[in-house]
């Protein structure tokens, strides 16, 4: 089942077999065995891929139920774990995880050291319910359903640059070229403030990690709004002065609620509230 279904999701068995870290032969095979078993084809072949019969269609609904009462199964059970040892994936933003998280995983090691954090540094937000990880950081709200949040910080943004960068948005700034997030993320907050404020400034770099924005910028490429912690940590940077300051943004920690008596998960979270809450507001 759980085959059937990532060959439902994906339209082809080579991604299948990606996904599941598998061989694309053992894909095919599983599917034929569950297609002779059924006594009828549950997949047919199109030029965009694989698509599901409608006895195909009538399966993957009790797949999905299948499925989610094994995921249950998997937390319920982990998150009743009282050790503190084992793996903890943590979700967050390279450059949180690098610049913020760090010491307060460097804590949980010394105090901790059968515990082994995983970090899953992505902008993408994984689904917390299938234990893509088992404790998520983000700048955004959990919308998912069962999932226990709660704002952690507030993280404060600067804008930044070389001492040269520095001189030419005094001088001329529409000389200074700006680095901006891609247009994925084009509707942050601190893009509009940047484009607003630069109206004849060239847009000269963009990319999802503030952490490859921070170097382009300390290499005189431009101006960046980078939340202070990176900004501060990297060589060459310094704040620029300029009209307001950028909008902060708040940072949420969310869990699956079937985690939420799991040991090691609380000694994190325990953690962050003692070493994040204690950092300056201005970094």
């Amino acid at each position: 089942m759980r085959i059937f279904l990532a060959v439902a999701r994906s339209g082809s068995l080579g991604e299948a077999a990606r996904r599941l870290g598998v061989s694309h032969p053992t894909v095919g095979r599983r599917v034929k065995v569950l297609e002779d078993e059924a006594g009828q084809a549950l997949f047919r072949r199109t030029r965009e891929g694989l698509v599901l019969t409608d006895a195909g269609d009538g399966v993957q609904a009790l797949a999905e139920a299948m499925e989610e009462a094994a995921l249950s199964m998997e937390r319920r059970l982990a998150g009743t774990q009282g050790g503190l040892e084992g793996l903890l994936r943590i979700s967050s933003a390279d450059w949180f995880a690098g610049h913020v998280l760090a010491p307060v995983l460097v804590e949980l090691a010394c105090r901790h050291p059968a515990v082994v954090p995983e970090v899953i540094a992505s902008y993408r937000l994984l689904d917390l319910s299938r234990r893509d990880a088992d404790v998520a950081f983000r700048i955004v709200p959990f919308s998912e359903p069962d999932i226990v949040q709660r704002r952690l910080m507030t993280m404060h943004y600067g804008l930044y640059g070389t001492a040269a960068t520095a001189d030419g948005v005094r001088s001329d700034p529409a000389s200074v070229g700006l680095i901006l997030m891609n247009s994925a993320q084009s509707h942050f907050p601190d893009v509009a403030w940047l484009l607003e404020r630069f109206p004849r400034s060239p847009r000269v770099f963009t990319s999802t990690s503030r952490s490859v924005q921070a170097q382009l910028c300390a290499r005189g490429l431009g101006m960046a709004v980078l939340p202070v912690p990176v900004g501060n940590a990297v060589p060459g940077l310094q704040r620029i002065d300029g009209p307001g300051t950028p909008p902060s943004r708040d940072i949420w920690v969310g869990y699956h609620r079937d985690l939420r008596h799991m040991a090691r998960l609380r000694a994190l979270l325990d953690i962050a509230d003692a070493v994040l809450g204690d950092m300056p507001a201005n970094g």
